[in-house]
């Protein structure tokens, strides 16, 4: 298998991401399910790509990311998410939140960088019929 792009899954990624209903999926699995979007991002990708993914290689993803996602996204996810609640007290909010937006897609970015990174170490299987995202979801 030859290397994964990152560039190539962030364009991915985000044609994804602005489909109908896409982010709104996404964002579930996120705030209900505490799943990463940018793991179910990859793992759409690797179904379009029919490569699987096993349970031990998911496992080492998501731990890949785990400490990124904690100490870097998830905090500035709080940060945006309390300003907004007090937008009215901050003189320049839009200004703000558009650049918090823009750190976040930055970083997010970085995440799918270091997803790929990894990936890029493994031996994946290809087969024509792969649910990467469902084995996620589900919790295998």
């Amino acid at each position: 298998m030859k290397p994964l792009n990152s560039e190539q899954f962030w364009q991915f990624a985000c044609k994804l991401y602005s489909k109908d209903g896409m982010q709104a999926k996404l964002l579930g699995y996120q705030d209900q399910q505490g799943k990463n979007v940018n793991l179910c991002l990859l793992l759409y990708y690797l179904d379009s790509l029919e490569l699987a993914v096993t349970a031990s290689q998911l496992s080492e993803l998501e731990s890949c990311i785990a400490e990124f996602d904690q100490q870097a996204l998830q905090p500035l996810r709080a940060t945006r998410a309390y300003l907004k609640t007090i937008q009215n007290e901050i003189s320049d909010y839009p200004t703000i939140r558009k650049e918090l937006l823009s750190a976040e897609l930055k970083l997010e970015k970085q995440q799918q960088q270091l997803l790929i990174s990894t990936i890029n170490r493994m031996e994946l299987s290809p087969t024509l019929k792969v649910d990467n995202l469902g084995g996620y979801i589900r919790g295998l």
